[in-house]
Formats: structure tokens, C-alpha cells, sequence
């Protein structure tokens, strides 16, 4: 009898594991399937405002035992890309710990003179004076870059505006698209892959949006899996050109 080949799975998040500050029933059983089998995986998220270690905390919080070495973010990927780019080189950077942290890591300076890049991602706190200077920096002629093309995200309380509406606002101002780093650009997926050490032909995306984690497996040649826990409906798929390997009411129907 053939061996069964175990797969790989890169996790979203939020909509997946989690709701806020709730865990999605199945998330945990899930989890402790994949540690219990030995599986590889990576939580994959576009949320930049914070570091591993602060979200393994907070998924500890809820009840997921997830270590920092198996969370991988955009703010990740963004420092990747830097480095891989222009590496020692100097940014204006909007956004919290999990960017800034990552940003020093690869030997950035953050200013707001003459920066090679304005960095834009995930806040708890805008303000117009960033903003402002944001604005003017790229319009004097610094490479605009942003996390993820996420305009909104979950909360307790409802959807919160995320870092796309405000690139949308400086981009709006001065007539320069960003580069988004995160889901869907298949960089951050083969960041992630590469972090992991595991390759397309083993490895399932699981996901609850359809235009960010799902068409980046699919452009990125990944099986792919869509809960129905987060955004997505089962009424939204007709819309896309593009369709999931796999689509489940939460976690607990798939097997490991």
C-alpha cells in the first residue's frame, strides 16, 4: 500500500482560528491534530499590528497553543521584500509593533527625511500628521509599499477599517498605487513556504476570504480550502473566476 503523504497547511487567521477575541469552535482541535501528527504549518496573517510573540500570546489566551516560530506575518514579508530589495536602506514607517520590529530587524533606519520607502500598515491609532507626511514623502518620490490590500477587518464590535482603506486615501492624494506585500501577492506566499520549508505540491491554503487567501493559493499553485467561519458565503463563490479546491463549514471537517 502506498505511503500517504502528510500535507502542509498555511492557516489564516482571523475568520479561521479566530473571531476577534474568540476562538472559532474546531480551531483548537485542529491544531493539536496537526502537532499531534507531526504536520507542518504556519497561522498566516495579513494583521501586521503585532510580533509573534505577542500573537502567540493571545492566541495562548483563547486556548490555541500556537509558538511564535509557526505565526508568519505581513509585517514578516514586508521586511523580507525590503531586505531582498534594498537592504540597509531607510523608511517612514506608519504602523505598531509587529511592522516597526520587523522594519529594525533587517537593519532599517525609520525617519521621515529622504526615506527610500514609505512602509504603511496596520494601526491602532492613525493620525492626519502621519498621514500628512505620508503623502508628502511619496509624492516627493519614496516607494510606496503597504502590508496587505485588506480595506476592512474583523472586531468584536464589527469591521474596523484596515490598511487598504487608508492606502486607498494617500494613493487618492497623490496618484502612486502601493505595492501590497501580504495576501494576495504570491511574495508573501513564498516567503511563507520558504520560512516553512515546505513546497507547493504539499501544502493546502486554508482561508476565509476568496479575493486574498484563497486566489493567492491558487496563483501560487496551492490546494486550496475555504471555512465558511469568516467573510466568505457560499452565494459569494459564483462571483470569482476562480474556485477553492475545497469548500467546508469550519475547520472540523477537514481531516488530517
Amino acid at each position: 500500500m502506498e505511503e500517504r503523504v502528510l500535507k502542509n497547511y498555511l492557516i489564516d487567521m482571523d475568520g479561521v482560528l479566530v473571531s476577534g477575541r474568540k476562538l472559532i469552535p474546531g480551531a483548537s482541535d485542529f491544531i493539536r491534530a496537526l502537532q499531534d501528527n507531526d504536520v507542518g504549518y504556519l497561522v498566516l496573517t495579513n494583521n501586521s499590528i503585532y510580533t509573534p510573540p505577542d500573537l502567540s500570546h493571545r492566541l495562548q489566551m483563547m486556548g490555541l497553543d500556537i509558538p511564535s516560530e509557526k505565526i508568519f506575518t505581513s509585517a514578516m514579508a514586508t521586511a523580507w521584500f525590503l531586505d531582498s530589495q534594498h537592504p540597509q536602506g531607510k523608511a517612514f514607517v506608519i504602523g505598531e509593533s509587529g511592522l516597526t520590529d520587523a522594519i529594525y530587524s533587517i537593519g532599517y533606519v525609520t525617519t521621515d527625511t529622504t526615506p527610500d520607502y514609505v512602509v504603511l500598515g496596520e494601526t491602532l491609532s492613525y493620525n492626519m500628521v502621519s498621514i500628512t507626511r505620508a503623502v508628502q514623502l511619496v509624492a516627493e518620490g519614496a516607494r510606496f509599499i503597504a502590508t496587505n490590500p485588506d480595506p476592512s477587518g474583523p472586531s468584536e464590535s464589527g469591521i474596523v477599517p484596515a490598511t487598504g482603506a487608508l492606502a486607498a486615501l494617500i494613493e487618492k492624494a497623490t496618484g502612486v498605487h502601493p505595492m501590497f506585500i501580504g495576501k494576495p501577492n504570491p511574495f508573501m506566499m513564498r516567503a511563507a513556504l520558504n520560512f516553512l520549508g515546505a513546497h507547493t505540491e504539499n501544502t493546502v491554503m486554508i482561508g476565509d476570504r476568496m479575493e486574498t487567501d484563497i486566489i493567492a493559493g491558487v496563483e501560487s499553485g496551492l490546494e486550496t480550502i475555504l471555512v465558511l467561519t469568516g467573510i466568505a458565503s457560499r452565494d459569494d463563490l459564483g462571483r470569482y473566476p476562480y474556485r477553492p479546491s475545497r469548500v467546508v463549514e469550519s475547520l472540523s471537517e477537514i481531516e488530517i
